[in-house]
């Protein structure tokens, strides 16, 4: 990895690399999430009972188990399509912070849903979904790295009206709380994780570090203000030419035939 001449790494083109685990991860968390489906409805499990219970001890466990259960096929559909795709995301441009944000992320708004959230169980990936959400745009813009900031564009596009679902009464049924644990906890990593310096690429002389602009023409066309000055014009050349009377002179004459020559 490069690094610049603090010894910090740098974040380049080459930053991005694929791999496996970019599909991998957010395969197996789906696949989890459908076989607790699958398990609740096929044994009576319920499982809803095992989410988030705020200020209960029993419920503390919800906050481990509760993105794995969902109430329904609409609510795990719902879950499924954003969970893959944002985990898909974060691996592929976050590597080395995507676990610590899968794993703190559960936990932390978890535990804030816990404090906050009304005397029912909460279910469901959606508080992970604001996680990441949140995370994705506010790095991309903190980092100021074209392509980050191109996700976070997209991430809001795509997301961004989800924004009305922290906000309590807007349905009933949905759990705001973990929401905006989940935007809230988002937002503090994005602050709190570090990444790379963003170093654009080198292509100018004049970009380089040991770059000397003393004898740089270009660079000697611009006053100490930093104002253009024009090129003096251009001397006359003269040309020097040697005196007629110095050339040397060439004469033809005329010789007339002799008639009694004989011919040729």
């Amino acid at each position: 990895m490069l690094r610049n001449a603090l010894n910090q790494p740098i974040m380049n083109d080459d930053h991005f690399k694929f791999s496996a685990s970019v599909i991998l991860l957010p395969f197996i968390f789906v696949l989890t999430m459908w076989l607790a489906f699958y398990a609740d409805i096929k044994f009576n499990l319920n499982a809803a009972d095992w989410g988030i219970l705020p200020r209960t001890f029993e419920g503390l466990r919800g906050i481990l188990l509760s993105p794995f259960i969902h109430g329904n096929m609409e609510h795990l559909y719902n879950n499924t399509i954003p969970i893959f795709i944002l985990l898909a995301a974060l691996r592929y441009f976050y590597r080395e912070q995507s676990m610590a944000v899968i794993g703190y992320g559960i936990l932390l708004s978890g535990f804030l849903t816990w404090i906050i959230g009304r005397e029912s169980h909460h279910i469901g990936a959606s508080g992970l979904i604001y996680v990441l959400t949140s995370f994705i745009f506010l790095k991309g813009v903190r980092t100021k790295h074209y392509r980050l900031v191109a996700l976070s564009l997209a991430v809001i596009m795509i997301y961004g009206s989800t924004i009305w679902y922290i906000f309590p009464g807007i349905e009933k049924e949905m759990s705001w709380e973990g929401h905006l644990s989940g935007l809230i906890t988002g937002f503090a990593f994005a602050i709190a994780f570090k990444t790379s310096d963003y170093q654009r690429p080198i292509r100018y002389e004049w970009e380089k570090p040991d770059f000397n602009p003393n004898g740089d023409k270009f660079l000697e066309r611009f006053d100490e203000n930093g104002n253009f000055v024009n090129l003096p014009p251009p001397e006359p050349e003269i040309e020097e030419t040697a005196p007629q009377d110095d050339l040397p002179q060439i004469r033809y004459f005329f010789v007339p035939k002799d008639p009694s020559e004989p011919k040729s």
